[in-house]
């Protein structure tokens, strides 16, 4: 049987690299999840079931610098925010989780920031 829709599709194949990816207290889980017009990302430690730092694109700290940006630059703001938001948190290290998306154009962007400020995925 066919998958019925692209986010039916999507979230099969989330499933299928999830089977093989986990967050320690170690190395926590970088999951992306990428609507039409924003994007949102979570630290997320699956041993405890807690997440430990997030950020969208929606944020306020973001706002009003975001308004003028295309989606890919604001996917990078988004990127570079999450990455001070986990070394806050004591977070060096992570394990990149896609969520299913192709790893181009606004995950690609998030990805690349969050490692040039610091981030080791």
């Amino acid at each position: 049987m066919a998958t019925k829709t692209r986010s039916d599709a999507r979230k099969r194949r989330h499933v299928h690299v999830r089977r093989n990816l986990s967050g320690t207290s170690d190395r926590p889980r970088l999951s992306v999840f990428r609507s039409l017009a924003h994007i949102y990302v979570q630290v997320i430690d699956d041993m405890s079931g807690r997440t430990l730092a997030a950020a969208s694109s929606l944020d306020r700290e973001l706002a009003t610098s975001l308004e003028k940006m295309n989606k890919t630059d604001q996917a990078r703001e988004v990127g570079k925010l999450i990455a001070t938001r986990a070394h806050a948190r004591g977070i060096s290290k992570v394990v990149f989780d896609r969520g299913g998306y192709r790893y181009h154009g606004r995950v690609r962007a998030l990805a690349e920031a969050a490692r040039s400020s610091g981030l080791e995925f």
